[in-house]
């Protein structure tokens, strides 16, 4: 272990508490490749979530061949050669057209439905919440060949989220600051008796002076920023109820949220979201690929690693924050990034709802503590990522460089060269997502940490840790 700590160039990070964010994305940021390693797609923060044209291949695309023209044999050879022609053309686009119903059905064919929606929000939609009605759940057993009564059933649930702030730009007279605009996506998750919730990237608020949500009726209310998890790139906005109108109000749904652990490799999947800044928009595909892991490397130089769900389904700018549905119209996945290069096509990714829920519904009911209340696990770590695992022999997570004397992490018996690779039930991969974590949590709590013990040839076991106060522990 000595052989790693002495060679990683990386700078402890304390763990304070402290956070990284991304920047917002413009919409017409040009893109530049990505390195690709063993199956993980590292790249930078300016690099995702960036259009492409896509070529759509025609089978008249190949020209017609240069024939010799003979001569016409008279008025009866005509008509002969015509009912030919018509009969040939009759049968070839009878089969054709038969063998596009059938790979349609086969490649839509689900036991579900023309709608699907939305968890029930309210039951009364005259105290000024969302309407129960517009929240019941409608199947059918008929195969649709199409998208679009789902689409109709889940838009209500779809939002427009565009970010206004500053932007600082190095020039030869100093640094100054610009007004930006930058357009993204959002799901409307959750709803309490003062607000609703809609579930977002982190890239997409970084930075916000002010957040605009757009339902789908198109009324515009401000929304605050609830919480953040750049670790994972997840945010939550709040709209408070009374600030929307009534018409809007019985309109707008919860979304229904599906079970992305159960989701197979070939199904149907439909993206929504607020392409290219435009409104909002759908296209669909398949899932491609599930458990991609990709890392993301934010302006802050923090680097976001997650396992991923993989799309061909045309992901552009503005769908970031957006819904991946799967065929009944649930949601899977929340766009999140693609990979854009010029020998890439179709690789769009969304983070999978059922590991982003419990984040975000953590984020919906709980607040960022207060500085005074800030706690302290009392360790500076550095990340192990995939590669660096397989290279050492340790665990991926936080590695132990240094331990506080004092702090809840010493009294727990967490050592150097020890590996944190879970805290508080949730996975850790990098000192980043345990600053994450820890902003929700104050000062007095204990917690369950995974900890790969490495006088023990790195064998994981659980311990309790009790925070201390942030405040106290670095006077």
């Amino acid at each position: 272990m000595s052989d790693f700590y002495s060679n990683n160039t990386n700078n402890d990070t304390n763990n304070t508490g402290d956070t990284g964010s991304y920047t917002s994305e413009s919409t017409n940021t040009s893109q530049t490749s990505s390195s690709t390693t063993n199956g993980s797609y590292s790249y930078k923060k300016d690099e995702i979530n960036q259009g492409e044209s896509y070529y759509q291949w025609s089978p008249y695309d190949d020209g017609r061949r240069n024939k010799k023209a003979k001569k016409s044999s008279g008025f009866g050879a005509k008509l002969g050669r015509t009912a030919a022609i018509a009969l040939v053309f009759g049968l070839v686009a009878g089969l054709a057209f038969q063998s596009v119903v059938t790979v349609s059905n086969k490649f839509l064919k689900e036991d579900t439905p023309q709608v699907a929606q939305t968890q029930q929000a309210s039951s009364s939609s005259d105290s000024g919440k969302i309407s129960s009605a517009a929240t019941a759940t409608t199947t059918s057993s008929t195969v649709s060949t199409d998208v679009s009564s789902i689409v109709e059933n889940v838009l209500p649930a779809i939002v427009q989220v565009t970010n206004a702030g500053l932007k600082e730009y190095m020039t030869f007279f100093g640094a100054v600051q610009q007004p930006t605009t930058s357009a993204g996506s959002g799901i409307i998750v959750s709803q309490d008796e003062d607000n609703i919730y809609i579930a977002t990237n982190n890239h997409v608020v970084s930075g916000a002076e002010t957040l605009t949500i757009t339902f789908n009726d198109g009324e515009a209310v401000e929304g605050t920023i609830k919480g953040t998890d750049s670790s994972c790139d997840l945010a939550v906005v709040a709209v408070a109820i009374k600030d929307i109108k009534e018409d809007t109000l019985s309109e707008i749904k919860v979304a229904t949220l599906g079970d992305s652990d159960s989701t197979v490799v070939g199904e149907a999947a439909i993206v929504i979201g607020n392409a290219m800044g435009y409104g909002t928009s759908v296209t669909n595909g398949i899932i491609s690929a599930k458990d991609r892991e990709v890392s993301i490397t934010d302006d802050d130089g923090n680097v976001v690693t997650n396992s991923l769900l993989q799309t061909n389904a045309a992901v552009n700018p503005g769908n970031s924050g957006g819904a991946l549905l799967n065929a009944k119209g649930e949601v899977i996945g929340i766009v999140s990034a693609k990979l854009a290069e010029e020998s890439v096509e179709g690789m769009g990714y969304a983070i999978p709802i059922s590991y982003a829920w419990n984040i975000i519904q953590q984020m919906v009911d709980n607040d960022v503590v207060s500085e005074l209340e800030a706690s302290y696990l009392g360790i500076a770590g550095r990340d192990i990522t995939s590669e660096m695992s397989e290279q050492y022999k340790i665990p991926v997570g936080v590695y132990v460089a240094q331990v506080v004397e004092g702090s809840g992490a010493e009294k727990a018996g967490i050592e150097t060269e020890d590996v944190i690779t879970s805290f508080n039930g949730r996975k850790v991969t990098s000192v980043n997502t345990l600053n994450n974590i820890m902003k929700y949590l104050p000062a007095g709590s204990t917690v369950e940490v995974k900890v790969a013990k490495a006088n023990k040839d790195y064998e994981e076991e659980t311990i309790k840790v009790t925070l201390t106060h942030k405040i106290e522990s670095v006077q």
